[in-house]
């Protein structure tokens, strides 16, 4: 088995497998694709078993190499928060902050927030992962998460700092053109935008007398930013939150019959309180995306 002195190795086989190729990992590594591939060797050796099989569809890993995929995740975690936190003692309230937030909140909400943190804190970096699922930080995936949803782990030190209306919009254009809508049964009737595969939980839950399916849609996509994109393309209508749909000038379709409400949460791993940089980031989140919440009302 892979000892302490493989982790090299073990690092260039996360790297394929996050990746599903040679020379996409060995760009992941900043390898030569020839160097990643001595890697696998070295360590297919000291395995004594196959860890990639090429096929017609491309590289399939084996059994063996699944086996491995959680650990090294984890690994790769605790390696990079390692990182983070070690430039944060040596640059004192320096160092990196990693964040994680839906795509829709990390492109049209956390810029300016962001912008407004570095100019206060010129010696810290951000690091943004954008994703619909909720980063682990109980492996720090993440240092700080905004998230859309009370957290379950107990070890989370987490506030909720306010809450988002989510409503119907579309362009002034598009209304000009096909009227508002004033119910259900005549929103029906209308181009409407919204989800392909990956239905999320809240809307399972929302009781608007019908079931929602993808045949509702006549644009189906999973990217909360391409939902948007469309909408302010004119293309339908869609959901967004109220902030975002006031600053790009789109008009609230049936206000008055549907919305809903998303908690704003702030996020970060409870042994991380004594940590500068993170305790001014997760401050300044707190205090900046609850004003947001308020915006207009």
């Amino acid at each position: 088995m892979p000892g302490p002195a493989d982790w090299d190795l073990l690092q260039s086989l996360h790297a394929v497998l996050q990746a599903g190729s040679f020379s996409a990992a060995a760009r992941i590594r900043r390898l030569t694709q020839p160097t990643l591939g001595r890697h696998i060797d070295q360590l297919e050796r000291q395995l004594g078993a196959p860890l990639f099989l090429r096929s017609p569809r491309g590289l399939q890993p084996t059994d063996l190499a699944l086996a491995f995929r959680p650990h090294l995740a984890d690994m790769a975690a605790a390696a990079e928060a390692a990182g983070r936190d070690a430039t944060g003692v040596a640059s004192g309230e320096g160092g990196v902050v990693r964040i994680a937030a839906s795509e829709i909140v990390g492109i049209e909400v956390l810029p300016n927030i962001l912008t407004s943190f570095r100019q206060a804190n010129p010696g810290i970096d951000v690091e943004m992962v954008l994703s619909n699922k909720n980063e682990d930080l109980t492996r720090r995936d993440a240092d700080v998460a905004v998230r859309m949803s009370r957290p379950t782990q107990n070890s989370l030190v987490a506030k909720k700092v306010g809450e988002l209306t989510i409503g119907f919009h579309a362009t002034a254009e598009y209304v000009a053109r096909k009227g508002l809508p004033k119910d259900f049964d005549e929103l029906a009737a209308h181009t409407l935008i919204g989800f392909d595969r990956d239905f999320p939980d809240l809307v399972n839950e929302l009781a608007i007398g019908r079931p929602i399916t993808r045949e509702l849609f006549a644009l189906r996509t999973d990217n909360d930013v391409a939902q948007l994109a469309a909408m302010r393309a004119g293309f339908g209508i869609g959901a967004c939150q109220r902030q975002i749909g006031e600053r790009f000038g789109l008009v609230p379709i049936m206000a008055d019959v549907f919305s809903f409400k998303l908690d704003i949460w702030i996020c970060m791993h409870e042994t991380l309180r004594g940590s500068p940089r993170i305790r001014l980031m997760f401050d300044h989140l707190a205090q900046e995306l609850g004003a947001y919440a308020v915006q207009g009302e």
